[in-house]
C-alpha cells in the first residue's frame, strides 16, 4: 500500500483542510530503515503513554490537570533527533511526550503523575512541573507562557558561557499571543540569542480556534517585527520537522540569532482531560487521524519499502506497551512523599 500524502494543518480554518505551503520549501529529510524505526518507536511510546495516562486519570490515580499530547508526537520527536548533548528543552504543561523524546524515563514521569516519590519532583509538582537537569530538560510550567522568557534566559547563559548549545523553547498558538514571549523575542534578537521558538499550532487555544483569536494566523511571521526569521512547518511528519530543526539549529549555533518554527499539528485529545472538546465535530478529528496520523506515516512508509513486516511493528508496540505497563504499575505501587517533605524544595 502506498502511503498517503502528508496533509498539513492550516491554521486559518476551522475544517481540517488540507495545506500544501511551507515557508521552508516542503523540505523533509531522508530518512534511512534505523532512523524510521527510530521514529516509529519514540512515537508510539508517546502515544501509549499518553493514553495509559488518560486511563489512570479517569480511575481517579492522577489528580488535577493532565493535558495529553495525542497526536503531536512528530513535532517533538522530529526537533530532537536534530539536538545534540548539550542542548536544552523546555516546554508549557502538554509536556509529556517532550520528557520521554528527551529520554526521561517512563517510570519516573508516570510516577510523578500519581504523585509518588520516584517521581521526578519527588511527586510534588504533577503532571504540569517536572524537570531533569541529567536530560537537559528544564521543565513543563503550568503558567501559560512561562516558559519562553525562561527559555530566553537559557539561550542567555550558553551565550555568556561561550558554548555552542541551542535552547528550544515550545509554546502553543494560545501562549503565542502573550505578552512575554514578544519581549523575549526582542531581547532574543537584539543579543542574538541561540534560541528556537517552536509554535505548536494545534489549531485550538484550550477550546477556541486560532481562527476567531488570532489575528495573525500565520505564526511563523510573529518575530518579523524584530527581525526574526520563522518557516512554517508541517508538523505531522517526522521527517519534515527534523528537515526544519536541522536548518534553525545551523541557523542559532552559527551566532545568527533566534529562530521561530511553527510547527502545523493536531491534538485528538481535549485541552485537558476535563475539556470534552465539543467545540469540533468528530468528522474533523477522524479525518486528521485518518489522512495525516504521524505515527501511522511512518509505519506504511516502513512496510512500504520492505524495512518492516506488520509482525516487526507487532513486536515493537509489544515492547512498548510493556513499558508503559510497568510504569503504571510502579507508579501505582509506589509511595506517596512523606509528609517531611512538605516544604522541601521551597524558596522563602
Amino acid at each position: 500500500m502506498a502511503p498517503r500524502k502528508t496533509a498539513t494543518v492550516s491554521s486559518r480554518k476551522t475544517s481540517a483542510k488540507p495545506q500544501s505551503k511551507q515557508s521552508n520549501g516542503g523540505a523533509i529529510a531522508d530518512f534511512d530503515r534505523d532512523t524510521e524505526l527510530k521514529a516509529y518507536r519514540e512515537m508510539l511510546l508517546i502515544r501509549r503513554f499518553e493514553e495509559k495516562a488518560g486511563q489512570l486519570y479517569g480511575m481517579g490515580f492522577i489528580g488535577g490537570f493532565c493535558h495529553l499530547y495525542i497526536g503531536q508526537e512528530a513535532v517533538v520527536v522530529g526537533m530532537q533527533f536534530a539536538l545534540k548533548e548539550g542542548d536544552q528543552v523546555i516546554t508549557g504543561y502538554r509536556d509529556h511526550g517532550h520528557m520521554l523524546a528527551t529520554g526521561m524515563n517512563a517510570r519516573g514521569v508516570m510516577a510523578e503523575l500519581t504523585g509518588r516519590r520516584g517521581g521526578y519532583s519527588k511527586g510534588k509538582g504533577g503532571s504540569m512541573h517536572m524537570f531533569s537537569k541529567e536530560k537537559h530538560f528544564y521543565g513543563g510550567h503550568g503558567i501559560v507562557g512561562a516558559q519562553v522568557s525562561l527559555g530566553t534566559g537559557l539561550a542567555f547563559a550558553n551565550k555568556y558561557r561561550g558554548n555552542d548549545n541551542v535552547s528550544v523553547a515550545y509554546f502553543g498558538d494560545g501562549a503565542a499571543n502573550q505578552g512575554q514571549v514578544y519581549e523575549s523575542f526582542n531581547m532574543a534578537q537584539l543579543w542574538k540569542l541561540p534560541v528556537i521558538y517552536v509554535i505548536e499550532n494545534n489549531r485550538y487555544a484550550m477550546g477556541t480556534s486560532t481562527a476567531r483569536a488570532t489575528a495573525q494566523a500565520d505564526f511563523s511571521k510573529r518575530g518579523a517585527s524584530f527581525g526574526i526569521p520563522g518557516m512554517q512547518v508541517d508538523g505531522m511528519d517526522v521527517r519534515a520537522v527534523k528537515a526544519a530543526a536541522d536548518e534553525a539549529i545551523e541557523y542559532c549555533r552559527s551566532g545568527k540569532g533566534p529562530m521561530i518554527l511553527e510547527m502545523l499539528t493536531y491534538r485528538y485529545r481535549g485541552h485537558s482531560m476535563s475539556d470534552p472538546a465539543k467545540y469540533r465535530s468528530k468528522d474533523e478529528v477522524q479525518k486528521m487521524r485518518s489522512e495525516s496520523d504521524p505515527i501511522e506515516q511512518v509505519r506504511l512508509r516502513l512496510i512500504e519499502k520492505g524495512w518492516a513486516s506488520e509482525d516487526d511493528l507487532k513486536s515493537i508496540d509489544k515492547d512498548v506497551r510493556d513499558i508503559v505497563a510497568d510504569s503504571a504499575d510502579f507508579a501505582q505501587a509506589d509511595p506517596e512523599p512523606d509528609v517531611s517533605e512538605l516544604y522541601t524544595d521551597i524558596l522563602l
